[in-house]
């Protein structure tokens, strides 16, 4: 996978700020085993003003003027402050969607002004999610906020609010994910398919498709990404589980479509499952 060279970026963005020559051979992204690298991860919500994985690659050889509107971008000083506070905790490496992945070959930045952690639902501030900040209603940062040991919460103006250890009691409640799941990860009380997809039942994706793919790493599935099958790629995700696994509870989804023994999205888990 690719990574960015958190060193490698600050330098570039040191030199240019000095207005000194950049060298256009050093390499901000690099390739790097994800299953012995320790990296950060940058889990947000997208904004139009993104930077793609070219711009960061070329930017040291553009014209001044594209450079220029490219790192005034709210995109670019996501990236940058990611690297900085990646680099104060001791990670050479770091992680972003919005860049390490070249989609060539195949909306919005975390919004909590406050400078603490809601602790109560806000529907007035937040009517499309359910009265908590949009990054809680996205379908990627689930497994973002799951996975990692140690998950760092900041808000727009790069203010620390809290951890995932400290903050699990307010985020059960918020996500419905149990507490010691968000402490402990999976190794100790591996959670049922059921219940791993009510999580999901109330987190949307742009891409009808991204309802499935999201959920491959939580439940341990491997399978292509085929953009343009729509629900089919739910109905994958839940054939492959079976293939995989003997895990009854991938059946326990409640009153949906007539017919057949597959769900269409993870929404058919809402409030049906035992485990509730």
């Amino acid at each position: 996978m690719r990574l960015i060279n958190v060193e490698a970026f600050l330098e570039r963005e040191r030199l240019i700020r000095r207005g000194k020559r950049v060298d256009r051979r050093a390499k901000v992204l690099e390739f790097g085993d994800d299953e012995v690298t320790e990296y950060a991860i940058l889990s947000h919500r997208w904004i139009k003003q993104e930077v793609d994985y070219n711009e960061i690659v070329e930017l040291a050889k553009m014209a001044k003027e594209d450079r220029s509107e490219i790192r005034q971008r709210d995109g670019y000083r996501k990236i940058l402050q990611s690297c900085e506070q990646a680099k104060k905790d001791g990670y050479k490496w770091l992680w972003s969607d919005t860049c390490c992945i070249d989609k060539r070959s195949s909306a919005e930045l975390h919004d909590l002004p406050d400078p603490s952690f809601p602790i109560a639902g806000d529907y007035e501030r937040y009517p499309k999610s359910r009265g908590w900040p949009e990054w809680f209603s996205r379908g990627w940062t689930l497994q973002e906020m799951i996975a990692p040991r140690d998950v760092q919460f900041f808000n727009k103006d790069w203010h620390p609010i809290g951890d995932k250890r400290t903050l699990a009691p307010i985020l059960e409640y918020i996500t419905r994910v149990p507490k010691h799941l968000l402490k402990e990860g999976f190794s100790s009380n591996r959670p049922c398919v059921a219940q791993i997809m009510s999580w999901a039942a109330n987190r949307t994706t742009t891409r009808l498709e991204d309802r499935a793919y999201s959920l491959m790493g939580l439940l341990g599935v491997n399978m292509p990404m085929l953009y343009g099958e729509g629900k089919r790629a739910f109905h994958r995700l839940q054939l492959e589980i079976i293939r995989t696994s003997d895990d009854q509870s991938i059946f326990a989804w409640g009153i949906g479509r007539v017919g057949g023994i597959l769900a269409d999205d993870p929404t058919f888990f809402r409030r049906r499952a035992p485990f509730d």
